[in-house]
């Protein structure tokens, strides 16, 4: 998927233009560090999520995969759907609450699994 640009290098890059646009100061390269990294895995959680969406649907794999792509320990050895989703929501500093407690839904906006607890609930509503 990824081949031609790794994971560090894209965080290296990004976090190098962050430190850039404030005028290189010194003291926050940890912080821009850990923006990028964050924005790194939001944007490849996207990434997979839109072509689940035309694939039609996710897998066991695809999740492994997500997974460690954005740094999660082990995801191989993770097989439901559920803990995969919870250990990418943890990675990206969300709230695990994918499936989690019906019929409260999730107030986190940001989270890019929102589509998919819904379906769920509209399921259990049924």
């Amino acid at each position: 998927m990824l081949e031609s640009i790794t994971r560090r290098q894209w965080i290296s890059e990004a976090a190098y233009y962050k430190a850039e646009a404030r005028g290189m100061k010194p003291g926050h390269e940890l912080d821009d560090w850990l923006e990028a990294e964050k924005e790194f895995s939001e944007w490849l959680v996207s990434y997979y999520i839109s072509n689940w969406e035309e694939d039609g649907g996710l897998t066991i794999l695809s999740l492994q995969e997500l997974a460690e792509a954005i740094g999660v320990s082990h995801p191989a050895r993770i097989n439901s759907e559920i803990e995969l989703i919870h250990a990418i929501q943890i990675a990206c500093h969300h709230s695990p609450c994918f499936r989690f407690e019906y019929p409260i839904l999730c107030k986190d906006t940001e989270c890019k699994w929102t589509a998919e607890c819904r379906k769920l609930i509209a399921m259990w509503s049924r």
